[in-house]
């Protein structure tokens, strides 16, 4: 995948438009709105610990309903990663 720029002023403004009461609105179908949004939910875990998928589902369904697509997105982005049997996630380093 091929690595977007984005700004600090660009992220702000993406933020604002997406998050609205610490709760993502929609998600994005822009590449790079959808990037800068990823990269402010995988904020919420943290780097040195390893999670279960329920775990992960309880963050991110704090943020959204459809947590499995944000879980599914984040691994696809390869912000997040998991073990060969998808029992154990973590922040990719």
């Amino acid at each position: 995948m091929e690595k977007v720029h984005i700004t600090d002023e660009e992220k702000l403004e993406i933020l604002k438009k997406y998050i609205k009461n610490n709760k993502l609105q929609v998600i994005p179908s822009k590449e790079k709105y959808k990037i800068a949004i990823l990269n402010f939910l995988i904020e919420s875990f943290n780097p040195e610990k390893q999670y279960t998928e329920r775990e992960i589902n309880e963050v991110l369904k704090s943020f959204y309903p459809d947590f499995a697509i944000l879980r599914r997105y984040l691994v696809d982005y390869k912000l997040l990663e998991r073990s060969k049997d998808c029992r154990l996630y973590w922040v990719k380093k």
